[in-house]
């Protein structure tokens, strides 16, 4: 039986537009495809790493909803992650920002670097949410993709352990307004970018 996600998140994708998307960016989001694809056709697990410098916004997005996506079109062996070159701490804007799009996000512990369970579905695996590194316990050793999504880890780190492919799918960081009349926008906007590209990607795997 087909994973159900929260009403409030499927009202969200079926607004999502994708017709937004540029032929340019497609083209960006097109070895992400292939990638899932192919290993889809071997009947091999995917493993998908998205690696921010912080891993602190635009990986945590990316990871929680590509898990959306891949539940959504009921795609199995679908593992997805998050990594930093750094470790700091999933900032508290993102998760308000996804709660407010229909998840549910449990703090499981408050230490400086605290640990979320991030829920979009009712029988859905909640997705452990906290900055790590590359290198965590957390996250593969092997046999993955590793999908760059800030421009200064993609610079910074020009190779990463372990990964099979490496693919660059940047985003501008919505940090750059925070504590601004705008930080609420620009996360709601970054969030919801983010959600429409992993929709396509997820659209074209079956």
């Amino acid at each position: 039986m087909k994973n159900k996600l929260f009403p409030k998140i499927e009202a969200l994708i079926n607004s999502l537009d994708v017709e937004s998307i540029s032929d340019e960016r497609k083209t960006v989001l097109q070895p992400l495809v292939d990638y899932i694809k192919t290993k889809i056709t071997a009947n091999e697990e995917v493993r998908l790493n998205f690696i921010c410098t912080h891993n602190s916004r635009r990986s945590h997005l990316a990871q929680v909803w590509a898990n959306v996506m891949a539940t959504y079109f009921d795609i199995p062996k679908i593992n997805v992650y998050s990594a930093g070159t750094e470790a700091t701490a999933l900032f508290p804007f993102v998760c308000k920002t996804l709660k407010e799009q229909g998840l549910e996000i449990t703090m499981l512990s408050k230490e400086e670097n605290p640990i979320y369970a991030i829920k979009f579905g009712e029988n859905t695996l909640p997705v452990i949410g906290f900055s790590k590194t590359l290198n965590h316990p957390f996250n593969p050793t092997s046999d993955f993709a590793a999908i760059m999504t800030c421009s200064q880890a993609d610079e910074g780190c020009p190779f990463i352990a372990g990964a099979e492919k490496r693919i660059p799918i940047t985003y501008d960081d919505p940090k750059s307004f925070d504590g601004t009349p705008l930080q609420a926008e620009k996360y709601t906007e970054r969030s919801l970018q983010i959600a429409i590209e992993l929709f396509y990607v997820f659209s074209k795997i079956n």
